[in-house]
This record gives C-alpha cells, sequence and structure tokens, in this order.
C-alpha cells in the first residue's frame, strides 16, 4: 500500500510539472508569433501600394488599398470624415467675399462711367450768312439766312440728332421756317457743326419794311428778328430736347452776303424722362 501511495504521489506530483512545462511552450510559441506579427506589420509598411481590382470590387478611397468593398454597396455606403478634416474648413473665405465685392463694386462703377448718359451740349454759332433780294412788285424783302448749331458730345457713344426745327419772328410774327430731320451723328467724345438755312419773307405783314429797307439815305438798314431754335437729340434709350432763343440784327439794305458773329442770347435745355 505505501508504495502504490508513494508512486501515484509522484505520479500526481509529476502532472503539475507536465502542465507547467506545456504552457511554458504555448507562451514560447506566442512570443514568437507577436515577434514574427510585429516583423510582418513593418515588412507591410514597407511593401509598396499595389492595387488588386477584381471583377465584384473596387479600391477603398479610405483604406489605402489595404480592404475592399463590393461594388454592389458603393451607393450604399457612406464615408465618414472627422470634423477636424482639412477639407472641411474653409480657407481665405473672406479675402474671397471681400475680393469679390470689390470686384463687382469696380465692374458696376465702370460700366456706370462709360454708359451713363450725359447731357449733349448745343451752342447757337450766330448767323454766318444773309443773302438779300428784294420784289418791288410786291414790296417784298427775301432773306436767306445761313446759321451754325456746335454739337458737343462728352458721352462715350454716338448721338443722332434727330431734328433741328427753326423759326423767326418779326415783331411776334412768323416769317420764315426750317426744319431737318436725320441732320448728323455725333461721334463720342468729339465734336460737330450743323448749318441750317431759313428762308425768311417780310412784306405783306409789314409793308412798311421794305420802305425801310430800299431806302437810300440809310447807310444801314438793321432791323431786328427773334429766332427760336429746337433740337431733338437722342443716345441709348434717353432722349432730349434744346431751345435755344436769340435776338439777330440783320442788315436789310444790300444784295449781299456777310458773315456775322453770334450776339447774344440764350437757350434752354428740356430733358423728358427716359423712355
Amino acid at each position: 500500500m505505501g508504495s502504490r501511495l508513494s508512486r501515484s504521489g509522484s505520479n500526481l506530483s509529476l502532472l503539475p510539472e507536465s502542465r507547467r512545462s506545456g504552457r511554458r511552450g504555448e507562451d514560447r510559441d506566442s512570443d514568437n508569433d507577436s515577434l514574427d506579427g510585429l516583423g510582418r506589420r513593418e515588412d507591410i509598411a514597407q511593401f509598396p501600394y499595389v492595387e488588386f481590382t477584381g471583377r465584384d470590387s473596387i479600391t477603398c478611397p479610405t483604406c489605402q488599398g489595404t480592404g475592399r468593398i463590393p461594388s454592389g454597396q458603393v451607393n450604399e455606403l457612406v464615408a465618414l470624415i472627422p470634423y477636424s478634416d482639412q477639407r472641411l474648413q474653409p480657407q481665405r473665405t473672406k479675402l474671397y467675399v471681400v475680393l469679390s465685392v470689390v470686384l463687382c463694386l469696380l465692374a458696376s462703377s465702370l460700366v456706370a462711367f462709360f454708359l451713363f448718359p450725359r447731357a449733349v451740349v448745343v451752342v447757337d454759332n450766330g448767323i454766318r450768312l444773309v443773302t438779300v433780294r428784294f420784289d418791288p412788285s410786291a414790296s417784298k424783302v427775301l432773306m436767306n439766312m445761313t446759321s451754325t448749331l456746335n454739337f458737343t458730345n462728352p458721352n462715350f457713344f454716338s448721338v443722332l440728332v434727330q431734328s433741328v426745327n427753326c423759326q423767326v419772328l418779326y415783331m411776334k410774327t412768323v416769317i420764315g421756317t426750317r426744319q431737318l430731320n436725320n441732320a448728323t451723328t455725333v461721334l463720342p467724345l468729339s465734336e460737330t457743326q450743323v448749318n441750317y438755312t431759313v428762308s425768311v419773307e417780310i412784306g405783306s405783314s409789314a409793308p412798311y419794311v421794305y420802305a425801310f429797307c430800299t431806302m437810300p439815305s440809310i447807310k444801314v438798314h438793321n432791323i431786328l428778328v427773334f429766332m427760336q431754335t429746337s433740337v431733338k437729340t437722342s443716345y441709348m434709350v434717353r432722349t432730349s430736347q434744346n431751345t435755344l432763343e436769340a435776338y439777330r440784327y440783320i442788315d436789310c439794305g444790300s444784295n449781299t452776303t456777310y458773315y456775322q458773329k453770334a450776339p447774344l442770347h440764350w437757350h434752354r435745355s428740356v430733358s423728358p424722362p427716359m423712355l
């Protein structure tokens, strides 16, 4: 009995030692595996990236080629980006907004400066030529008066002179009229002149004028006439009308042609609302 017990006791004592040795072997194996895993990771990190794309898979945009997703789930999966990702942070937004506002203001200012309509300046340059004729049978004085208008265009586009209307009055009686349509076109930032001739007839309304103009004892036969000229111009969508009024002295005593400078005159400018 004692020997058996001793053997059995020896056997019992040997079992834990064998288990311990087994565990130690397993621990050594796990350590070796862990070392092998670290070595594999280092090797994988040093291995260059190569895509192996199959028929039913595509490269994952965020896994750098280490994983695959089925091509049928492309429209079902959502990529998550961290809030601190630089792509989600706007860069130089204030600078872009300020630049865009400045450029818009500059462009609008340039457009307003070049396209803003400015009033056309119309100046009466006076009577240049006067031709006098007499009709003794009807006791009439016939005159042709040629006047000049100066147009100044301060705009950056052309201006059309649509019409020029002129009336000549003597003692509040109309003695001559003239109308010109589409007289001329004034180029941008330029000046031009328009000459027009008005035929004047004085006789039946004032018969004493014939006697005054043909009286040989008087050297200078000046009569005072009133000229009213209306000019209509158009440019872009704007139409303006200028009215020029002036008193003129005319020598009706001879059948001559002469040059006369513009005397004192004044004018009104009327601009109707934009069409």
